[in-house]
């Protein structure tokens, strides 16, 4: 198997089924085979940089996983055919890889979210404790 990872973008009329779909859909092609999702994040609706097909906006979806390289390229020729897809990009991240490092980048994607949400929740929770007020005493008159 080799490591991928593919950005693509939907036309934004989309409805939330129709998005799962396409992802459901392409996922079940990628892991056919003994292939296997690393991470999956739903950027959601962005502005794009320059139009695509007349469209201004789109829905990004990023993906790393591992497959085999026919998997891959049955999921870039689905992606040709259905109008729903404005751009994709699959760039090549390892030649080769085993199931324990599969194992090993889930979990590593899993200790980051982990570490992240802790931070996040940390960041609200001083944000909560400090209400503006410093509670520091200064005594200027005894210099």
């Amino acid at each position: 198997m080799r490591r991928y990872e593919t950005i693509y973008i939907l036309r934004p009329n989309l409805s939330e089924n129709e998005i799962s779909t396409i992802i459901d859909n392409t996922t079940a092609i990628l892991t056919s085979n003994g292939g296997a999702i690393i991470q999956l994040d739903k950027w959601g609706m962005r502005k794009l940089a320059y139009e695509i097909k007349k469209e201004t906006l789109g829905y990004y979806v990023y993906c790393d996983y591992a497959t085999n390289p026919a998997e891959g390229a049955e999921m870039e020729r689905k992606f040709r055919i259905d109008d729903a897809v404005l751009k994709y990009m699959t760039i090549k991240l390892n030649d080769d890889i085993s199931s324990d490092e599969v194992t090993t980048a889930i979990s590593d994607i899993e200790t980051r979210k982990a570490a992240r949400s802790a931070a996040l929740s940390n960041d609200d929770d001083d944000t909560a404790d400090n209400d503006g007020d410093d509670d520091t005493e200064t005594d200027s008159d005894d210099e």
